[in-house]
């Protein structure tokens, strides 16, 4: 709903900043990621993700879209919410999540408050191999597959169940002959089903 806001940095804390724009102050929680990237009374640009519960509404900013994109994996999975979420990626840098991730490091995740070997067990589970950052994908030689992602959010959007998509989306890629966009892999994605 609110993509990201640009403004005047009203109030900075570890926790929390206060963007001012035209004359509206925006609340946003952040990551220590982001907090040692802002500078004080400065324009920024937030890429946000905004939660609505039954209770409130809340502000997710972040300075990379990448680390916007790991926090929307991160709460996609049972267990996993927003303070949850933003309190992995305040712990480690998304390239060390990529690489505890894919190294089934349990240990390493049940370091950051509020993980239990429960928990770290199943975001292992559930983002092994479908969890890529910029900085991963360099690391392990693979491009980021932006027609992908586009067409895999795309598709999540229309309400189509996320796994079930990436299949379909994977299948459409590896069979592509030819320049795609991503109009053309959601096109083919919903005459499959």
């Amino acid at each position: 709903m609110i993509a990201f806001l640009n403004g005047k940095l009203a109030h900075k804390d570890p926790a929390f900043v206060i963007i001012e724009c035209h004359g509206v102050g925006y609340r946003v929680r952040i990551s220590l990621n982001t907090y040692a990237k802002l500078g004080k009374n400065e324009n920024v640009k937030l890429h946000t993700h905004l939660m609505i519960k039954d209770d409130s509404h809340e502000l997710f900013g972040f300075f990379e879209p990448q680390e916007k994109v790991l926090f929307q994996q991160l709460i996609g999975i049972s267990g996993v919410g927003g303070v949850t979420a933003l309190t992995i990626l305040s712990s480690i840098s998304p390239k060390e999540l990529y690489e505890t991730i894919e190294s089934e490091d349990v240990a390493m995740l049940k370091k950051v408050k509020g993980i239990g070997a429960k928990t770290a067990g199943r975001i292992i589970l559930e983002l092994k191999g479908k969890l890529v950052t910029e900085d991963a994908a360099n690391a392990a030689g693979r491009p980021v597959n932006k027609l992908r992602n586009e067409a895999i959010a795309g598709l999540v959007g229309l309400g189509l169940p996320k796994a079930m998509i990436e299949k379909r989306v994977d299948a459409i890629l590896k069979k592509a002959e030819g320049e795609l966009t991503v109009s053309d892999i959601i096109r083919d994605a919903l005459r499959q089903g």
